[in-house]
Order: structure tokens, then C-alpha cells, then sequence
């Protein structure tokens, strides 16, 4: 199995930047295709960044890309999510994922369905 534990949520101003990690213990964390969630209170957990095995290709919804950027190093079994310009309408609850399955498609890639674990998630609070 693999336990994911989220990191470096926090309250930021809008227009600031946080950086997220999510360590990964198991011993094929390389295996694993890693994706960043997140959900607001009220709301449906909403897909915001994937990375493939091998780090050679990124996904994000349109609502963040250009902004986020999602990395990952295999060595430390820990992803990243690099969040610049931040909103308010950011604010929600970040959770990380692994997927066993390849992705193949920006779908898979979203899906939540797709994801074999989840982490705890982390607070993310952006001011006005």
C-alpha cells in the first residue's frame, strides 16, 4: 500500500504562493501516477493536477493552469504542488492521490474514480 501525507497548506493573501508536498511511503512509488484534488466545503472534490509516472507529462483543469505547477522527485517519494497568484476562490482542502494505472487521456488523468489512495489532505485559505 501507499500512505500519502500532505504538507505546507496554510493562509496566504490573495495574489501570494505556497508550495504543497505530499510524502509517499511504499516501495513503487515510482509505479505510481500522482494527482492533486481538492474540495470546498459543499462542494464535489474537484481534479486539479496530475503527473505521470515518470514526470514527463503534466495535467491541470483549466481554472488553474498557468498558475500551479505540479512536479515530482521519484528519489524523495514526495510531489509537489507549486501554487502562484493564488484566489480566493482557491480556498478548499488539497489532497493528493496515487493512481496505479497508466494514464493515458486528460481524462483518466481527472478522474477521480481513477485514484487507488488518498492522503488526509491540507488547508489552503486564501484571503481577499
Amino acid at each position: 500500500q501507499v500512505q500519502l501525507v500532505e504538507s505546507g497548506g496554510g493562509l496566504v493573501q490573495a495574489g501570494g504562493s505556497l508550495r504543497l508536498s505530499c510524502a509517499a511511503s511504499g516501495r513503487f512509488f515510482s509505479d505510481y501516477s500522482m494527482g492533486w484534488f481538492r474540495q470546498a466545503p459543499g462542494k464535489e472534490r474537484e481534479f486539479v493536477a496530475a503527473m505521470c509516472r515518470s514526470g514527463g507529462r503534466t495535467y491541470y483543469s483549466e481554472s488553474v493552469k498557468g498558475r500551479f505547477t505540479i512536479s515530482r522527485d521519484n528519489a524523495k517519494n514526495t510531489v509537489y504542488l507549486q501554487m502562484n497568484n493564488l484566489k480566493p476562490e482557491d480556498t478548499a482542502v488539497y489532497i493528493c492521490a496515487a493512481r496505479g494505472a497508466r494514464i493515458f487521456t486528460t481524462a483518466q488523468a481527472m478522474g477521480v474514480m481513477g485514484y487507488n489512495y488518498w492522503g488526509q489532505g491540507t488547508q489552503v485559505t486564501v484571503s481577499s
